[in-house]
C-alpha cells in the first residue's frame, strides 16, 4: 500500500484550500502560472503544525523572501531527506508551479506525502526574476552561473539550508526553449517536452553518479509509457554535425555543487515553446516535471538504497588523483540519433548525430594533495568564500613553514576554443615541485580530510582548467608573476 502513496500523490484531483483558490492541486488544471503573491497566499494558508513548515531564508535585491517549505509528518521516522529547488531563472515556470500544486496537494491530504520522507522545496529561488519574467535576478546575476563565489543572497539561501539539511536527493528545476530560430530554420521544433539529468563531477564517487544515471534511464521507460516526450538532457547545437553533450562537469552550478556534499543530485529541463502564437502548454511542462519528483522520490526500498549511497559518499575519502582537465567526448565514433519534431507533420525524425557526445573523458590529472594553504594576502576574501560554503580551514596565529606547491598561472584564455570545442574561461596553470615556503601569519590552511572535501576542491584546486581564477576577484589576487594566492600541500 505505501508504494502506492506517492504516485496517487500528484496525479489526484483534490480540492483547494480557503485563501488559495488560484492554486490547483494537479498541474494539469492550471490556467496559468502562479505569481509571488498568490504563492505567499498558499503558504500562508497551508502551514499548520506538525506538517507544513514555511520558514523565510533570504530577502533578495528588491526586498521580496526567498521561503523554504519543509513537508513533513513522520517526524523523525522521516530520515529520507529530499530538497527540490526551482526558478533560479526567473522565466524559467514549469517547476516553481509544479512544486506549489505538491503543497497544496499535501496540505489537503497528509496521508499522501510518505511518512520517511522528509521533504524541502524552495519553489521560487529567484523572486525577483520571476515577477518580472526574466532570467536573472534583482542585481542581473545568473544564479546557476553563482554557485562558486556566492555572492548573491538568493544562492547563499540555497546553500544554507542545503548545508542545515543535507538532502539524500536534491533536484533543480530548469526550462529551456524547444522552437528557437535555429531550430525553426531546420524546419524542426527540439523533441521533448521534458529531460533529466544527474551529477556529473568525476570526483564525486562512482557509485552516486552510476545511480544518477540509472535514474535518468529509468525515467526514460516510465515517460515513454505515460506518453510524454523525454529524453536525457543535453545542451549545443543541432544535428547532424554540431556538438550536442551533457551539461557542464563544473561545480559552479546546482546540480553538481549539491552533488559534491554528497546528495543524489539532478537538473530537471522542462522545454518550452517561446515563439509567438504557440499554445501555452505550462500544465504539461508542470505536470511532466511532477511526474519526474515522483520518479526521483522512488519507494521505501530505493529510498534506503539512496540513504546509504549518501552516507558512504559523505565518508569517502578523495580519489588518490583529481581529473583537471576532461570533457565530453564520442569514443568509439559510433553514430548516434537524436530525435527531432517535424514541424510540418507533427511527427519525430530521428537524426544522425555524430556529434552527441556522452563519454566524460580526463585528459590531465594531479596527485590529490593533503590540504590547500592560502597566502595571508588572499585570505580575507578567500575566508569570505569558505565561509559561504561552510568549509572549515585554520588560521596561521604565526609565521610557519610547510612544504607546497606553488602554482602559477601562465594565461587565461577568455574566448572559446573552436577547435577543440572547449568553454572560455580556462586558466593554464603550471605547478611546480613541493619544497618549503613560509606562510605568514594569517594564512589559510584548508584540510582535505573534512565533508566537504569535494566541494574545496572545485573551489581552491589551482590545476582546474576551469576554476576560480575565471572570475575577475579571484584573478585580481593572482600575483605579478603569476603565481596563484591558493598553494598545495602534499
Amino acid at each position: 500500500m505505501r508504494r502506492r502513496l506517492l504516485p496517487a500523490l500528484l496525479v489526484a484531483v483534490l480540492g483547494a484550500l480557503p485563501g488559495s483558490a488560484a492554486v490547483p492541486a494537479d498541474p494539469l488544471q492550471l490556467k496559468g502560472t502562479i505569481p509571488y503573491a498568490e504563492m505567499e497566499a498558499l503558504l500562508k494558508a497551508a502551514a499548520r503544525p506538525g506538517l507544513i513548515t514555511v520558514t523565510e531564508e533570504a530577502r533578495t535585491h528588491e526586498g521580496r523572501k526567498v521561503y523554504l517549505v519543509r513537508l513533513n509528518r513522520g517526524g523523525a521516522k522521516a530520515r529520507f531527506r529530499a530538497l527540490l529547488y526551482a526558478q533560479q531563472h526567473g522565466n524559467e515556470l514549469a517547476g516553481k508551479d509544479a512544486q506549489l500544486c505538491l503543497i497544496q496537494a499535501i496540505a489537503a491530504r497528509p496521508e499522501l506525502l510518505p511518512a520517511d520522507v522528509d521533504l524541502y522545496l524552495m519553489p521560487m529561488v529567484n523572486p525577483d526574476g520571476g515577477e518580472a519574467y526574466r532570467r536573472t535576478n534583482g542585481a542581473g546575476a545568473d544564479l546557476n552561473r553563482d554557485h562558486i563565489t556566492l555572492d548573491q543572497p538568493e544562492t547563499q539561501a540555497l546553500h544554507r539550508v542545503a548545508l542545515r539539511v543535507r538532502p539524500h536527493l536534491a533536484v533543480d528545476t530548469h526550462e529551456f526553449t524547444r522552437d528557437g530560430k535555429d531550430w525553426e530554420a531546420r524546419g524542426w521544433d527540439c523533441w521533448p517536452l521534458v529531460t533529466l539529468d544527474a551529477l556529473n563531477v568525476p570526483w564525486i564517487p562512482a557509485e552516486l553518479r552510476r545511480e544518477g544515471l540509472a535514474r535518468v534511464a529509468s525515467a526514460q521507460v516510465l515517460m515513454d509509457r505515460a506518453g510524454i516526450p523525454f529524453a536525457r538532457y543535453t545542451v549545443g547545437g543541432l544535428p547532424p554535425l554540431d556538438e550536442i553533450r551533457p551539461s557542464t562537469t563544473e561545480v559552479d552550478d546546482g546540480r553538481n555543487s549539491l552533488g559534491c556534499m554528497g546528495a543524489l543530485s539532478f537538473i530537471i529541463e522542462a522545454g518550452v515553446r517561446r515563439q509567438a502564437g504557440a499554445a501555452d502548454d505550462l500544465p504539461r511542462r508542470a505536470d511532466a516535471v511532477t511526474r519526474l519528483y515522483r520518479h526521483l522520490l522512488g519507494d521505501a526500498a530505493s529510498r534506503r538504497r539512496v540513504e546509504a549511497l549518501c552516507d558512504r559518499a559523505r565518508k569517502a575519502p578523495l580519489p588518490p588523483f583529481l581529473a583537471t582537465n576532461f570533457f565530453w567526448a564520442n569514443v568509439d565514433g559510433q553514430v548516434p540519433t537524436v530525435r527531432v519534431l517535424d514541424r510540418a507533420t507533427g511527427r519525430p525524425l530521428d537524426v544522425p548525430a555524430p556529434g552527441l557526445m556522452t563519454d566524460l573523458v580526463v585528459k590531465q590529472s594531479v596527485a590529490t594533495p593533503r590540504a590547500y594553504a592560502v597566502d595571508a594576502a588572499a585570505a580575507p576574501a578567500f575566508r569570505t568564500l569558505l565561509d559561504r560554503h561552510g568549509i572549515r580551514y585554520e588560521v596561521l596565529a604565526a609565521a610557519a613553514s610547510r612544504k607546497a606547491e606553488a602554482c602559477r598561472l601562465l594565461r587565461f584564455e577568455p574566448d572559446p576554443d573552436e577547435l577543440y570545442g572547449r568553454y572560455g574561461n580556462r586558466q593554464i596553470v603550471q605547478r611546480a615541485a613541493a619544497q618549503d615556503h613560509p606562510f605568514p601569519a594569517g594564512s589559510l590552511i584548508v584540510p582535505l580530510d573534512q565533508p566537504l572535501a569535494r566541494n574545496a576542491v572545485g573551489l581552491l584546486e589551482p590545476c582546474l582548467l576551469y576554476g576560480i581564477y575565471g572570475y575577475p576577484a579571484y584573478r585580481a589576487l593572482v600575483g605579478p608573476d603569476g603565481t596563484t594566492p591558493v598553494w598545495r600541500l602534499p
